[in-house]
């Protein structure tokens, strides 16, 4: 199984990069944006729920979101793998996502770390805003989102180096060379 979470703060090509792994390696894709916004489309109990997280620039609680995920993964029958878009966000997280993957006798295979400057990420969220009609891509819940990321989220990048699957990836450039790098770090831990 080839589990590989993509992380990165919020426009730092996770969702494009994501497409691409799935394509060349024929795994599944678990993006929470996506599956969170469903619910909230369909206007479910937890879409509700999200819902008023999202609108504050906050973070789902934990125990929804791996029991999402947990769901969604268990749907996917004869799966080479599965790509984690928008998880874990925190410690926390990732430590019940990997409790949740050795349950299943799997766990993360490869953590890719995008990186990409603040100011370039406040430029493609404006952008990216103005083009799709996302309510949470306007300048004051981005600055949110990136306080949220910063506080929260960047410590996973020491977590995932103590558990020796961290990837560092220049986010800057054209997409076939970042996926270029992206490959050559997934084709790494393959062939080990």
């Amino acid at each position: 199984m080839l589990n590989i979470v993509i992380f990165g703060a919020p426009g730092s090509g996770k969702g494009t990069q994501s497409e691409r792994i799935v394509a060349e390696y024929g795994i599944n894709h678990i993006s929470t944006g996506d599956v969170l916004r469903a619910e909230i489309k369909n206007d479910t109990e937890l879409g509700k729920t999200a819902k008023g997280f999202i609108d504050q620039g906050q973070l789902i609680p934990d125990e929804l979101m791996i029991d999402i995920l947990a769901s969604v993964l268990d749907g996917f029958e004869g799966s080479k793998g599965v790509i984690f878009d928008g998880f874990p966000r925190t410690i926390a997280q990732a430590e019940a996502l990997k409790k949740m993957l050795a349950e299943r006798g799997q766990e993360v295979t490869l953590m890719v770390d995008l990186e990409v400057p603040e100011d370039e990420l406040m430029t493609r969220l404006i952008k990216r805003g103005k083009e799709s009609g996302r309510a949470d891509d306007n300048e004051e819940t981005i600055k949110k989102r990136l306080d949220v990321y910063h506080k929260q989220t960047a410590p996973l990048i020491d977590w995932y180096k103590k558990e020796k699957k961290h990837c560092h990836i220049n986010g800057l450039g054209t997409l076939e060379n970042i996926f270029g790098d992206i490959r050559k770090a997934v084709d790494g831990v393959k062939s080990v």
